[in-house]
């Protein structure tokens, strides 16, 4: 729910009120009692990102991320493996290969 300011025409009492956005504006001055308050057009409040969680990834539950992390590793062993040995070639004997 947004805060609204609003203004006593009558006395010049400002205020900050936080009500529904649906909400219809007050007309009551909480300091000379007047129906004569209007709504203030404000500009607004700033948004300050801090911290984690602006990211889809840092939404995730925890056993989705241990599930994740668990597939990495696993499919980063199977990629080490290959490393270890060289890839295994096809020698061909001269002496067999028939001339077509």
């Amino acid at each position: 729910m947004p805060t609204y300011d609003y203004e006593c025409s009558d006395c010049g009492h400002r205020w900050e009120l936080f009500q529904s956005i649906t909400a219809k504006p007050k007309r009551k001055c909480p300091e000379c009692g007047r129906a004569t308050a209007r709504r203030l057009i404000g500009t607004g409040g700033g948004i300050i990102f801090k911290g984690s969680g602006f990211y889809q990834t840092d939404y995730r539950s925890d056993s989705y991320q241990k599930a994740a992390k668990a597939d990495s590793e696993a499919g980063s062993a199977g990629k080490d493996k290959g490393k270890d040995k060289p890839a295994e070639t096809k020698k061909t004997d001269s002496k067999n290969v028939s001339a077509a």
